[in-house]
């Protein structure tokens, strides 16, 4: 399969910041922490470097927006969202459920994602990726979600949940378990690719940024699945919060869960 010039340069970017990444991982490297006292590594800064760098030099007319190096050119008709690893924490403290995030967003639509694991399966990695129009993969294989319409057969994965811990729909969360076939929470990367999969059918987060979850906000779409904020809106930069599921199930979740 040919791949678009945006996704090529895309998996190249990838591959360079998880080259970057295995060299590193479960080694020796510098950890400083941010004013959240969220982990930034050196490691997280040189992978981004070597993805901005990259799309940069093939594409230098787009916007580029990354969690380590920032903002440039937000208002260009094509935007670059980068995170090069997506779970620090999990990353310096040495367990594989971290990824490479790299979407590309036109005129405000995300139109690209890729999500590169690559210390996941025993260090084998796991690549995810779609452009809009052309469906899912991972691994190579073209993925589909589930078919779940019933909640009694359903399993939901959770992620950060301390704003909906915090809010009146918590109770209403509660209720929604026991009438789940079972709930998960696998975090990261790992829910979305599974929900693509067809492995989950739905997730629920409510403290994410955009750049946690846009490259994997095509991913599930292209894979046949809905993917809103909690509220039911639509992803933009300004996102906080996920519910991504199946067709089936995301109506009725959205109403359980709507905060």
């Amino acid at each position: 399969m040919s791949h678009s010039p945006h996704l090529h340069a895309a998996l190249e970017a990838a591959e360079a910041a998880g080259q970057i990444i295995r060299k590193a991982y479960r080694g020796n490297f510098s950890v400083d922490y941010k004013s959240d006292a969220s982990p930034v590594t050196e490691v997280d800064i040189a992978a981004e470097n070597a993805i901005r760098s990259r799309l940069t030099a093939r594409f230098p007319g787009y916007g580029f927006y990354g969690e380590e190096t920032g903002r440039s050119a937000m208002d260009a008709e094509y935007l670059w969202l980068v995170d090069p690893i997506d779970g620090t924490k999990a990353f310096v403290r040495g367990y594989p459920v971290f990824s490479v995030q790299i979407a590309l967003m036109h005129r405000g639509e995300l139109v690209l994602g890729v999500s590169s694991a690559p210390c996941w399966n025993d260090g084998r990695g796991e690549l995810a990726y779609a452009e809009k129009g052309q469906g899912a993969h991972v691994d190579g294989h073209t993925v589909k979600v589930s078919e779940t319409s019933n909640l009694a057969k359903a399993t939901l994965s959770t992620g950060n949940l301390a704003r909906l811990a915090a809010s009146p729909a918590w109770t209403r969360f509660g209720g929604l378990i026991p009438r789940l076939h079972r709930i998960r929470g696998y975090g990261d990367f790992l829910h979305y690719h599974f929900l693509a999969s067809g492995k989950v059918d739905a997730v629920i987060e409510s403290d994410v940024n955009i750049l946690d979850i846009a490259a994997l906000t095509v991913i599930v779409r292209e894979a046949g699945g809905v993917f809103t904020d909690l509220r039911g809106g639509p992803i933009g930069l300004e996102t906080t919060s996920v519910l991504a599921a199946v067709p089936g199930l995301h109506a009725t979740l959205l109403e359980t869960l709507s905060y």
